[in-house]
């Protein structure tokens, strides 16, 4: 009987232990949802269906991208924080719903470090100053000499208050010391067709949306907000290399990166990050990313965590210098 009781004994123990030990060799057994907190067709939306599309075909899984737009990302942010940490629920995040949400929309209270586990740094998108011809500046440093000629009268479109293209063209303002006339629209398309028209004079935004209308000489690109030349723009200066004491080591990339909801398991968040390495470092992904003016950036979850709480800093100091937070 004694021998009985250990043998039961020990298979209870097995059996507990068994149903207690997370199946991460087993992960994923089902479908994968990315959200992604804007509308399709955006960077943040291509990139996400690049990435899922490859783990789809690595995995043997369905990956759905579910795009859940609204409140500058806020309303998809907190959905995805919300759900299950399970590892079958991530999101495609970016500098505005990471870096500078938090900072911008004080009363969301909004924590990308308690509210998501950091995943995969994706990719950086080099942002391109571009002018309409009409303007007569042909470069950084004569374009901040007109827009001190001309203080508030120089109007630079966005995709919208606090957009990434609106960060980076008041972090350049702050720098370069000038004034110039927001001109805020529903996404980055529309601020590019009246750019077009002469509506509004300039934009800081995303290589992909304009390089077509640089390379078509309909607009003039002036800089590249990266640390060094992008190869697509090989002509094109940074805006460090302008010279001007301001702007020295100058850099407002956007960036992009899978997170997963806090909680999620240790083993999961390194399986995700391994084959997401994998998938951005593949030479068919890398032409893919290079034609949409992206740029892979493999690196650990705790390299992509180390980066978010850094840039959460950098931008609230640019919000708050700007006036840009809204209640």
């Amino acid at each position: 009987m004694k021998q009985l009781a250990k043998v039961l004994s020990a298979a209870s123990l097995a059996l507990v232990t068994c149903f207690a030990a997370p199946s991460y060799a087993q992960y994923p057994e089902r479908s994968i949802r990315i959200i992604v907190p804007f509308t399709p067709g955006g960077s943040t939306d291509i990139l996400a269906r690049s990435v899922g599309e490859k783990l789809s075909q690595a995995w043997g899984k369905s990956v759905i991208i579910e795009n859940v737009p609204g409140a500058g990302g806020i309303i998809g942010t907190e959905k995805a924080a919300r759900a299950d940490p399970d590892g079958y629920t991530l999101m495609m995040g970016h500098i505005g719903t990471l870096g500078v949400n938090p900072s911008l929309y004080r009363s969301k209270n909004i924590d990308p470090l308690k509210m998501f586990a950091p995943v995969a740094w994706v990719a950086k998108v080099p942002n391109v100053f571009v002018v309409n011809p009409k303007l007569p500046v042909h470069s950084v440093a004569e374009l901040i000499a007109y827009a001190k000629k001309h203080p508030g009268k120089v109007d630079f479109g966005t995709g919208g208050n606090g957009s990434a293209a609106h960060t980076a063209t008041e972090y350049l303002m702050l720098k370069a010391g000038i004034e110039m006339t927001h001109v805020p629209y529903r996404g980055t398309g529309p601020a590019v067709v009246d750019l077009l028209a002469g509506q509004n004079q300039l934009m800081f935004t995303g290589v992909p949306a304009v390089i077509g209308h640089i390379k078509g000489d309909k607009l003039r690109a002036l800089a590249v907000s990266s640390s060094k030349r992008v190869d697509a723009l090989p002509d094109v200066p940074t805006v460090a290399e302008s010279g001007l004491p301001g702007l020295a080591g100058f850099e407002a990339d956007q960036w992009y990166g899978i997170v997963a909801p806090a909680g999620t398991p240790a083993g999961i968040v390194a399986q995700l990050n391994a084959e997401i390495n994998k998938i951005i470092e593949s030479p068919a992904i890398k032409t893919r990313f290079e034609s949409e003016g992206a740029i892979p950036n493999p690196t650990t979850p705790q390299a992509f965590g180390s980066m978010i709480a850094s840039e959460i800093l950098r931008w609230k100091d640019v919000v708050e210098k700007a006036h840009m937070a809204t209640n």
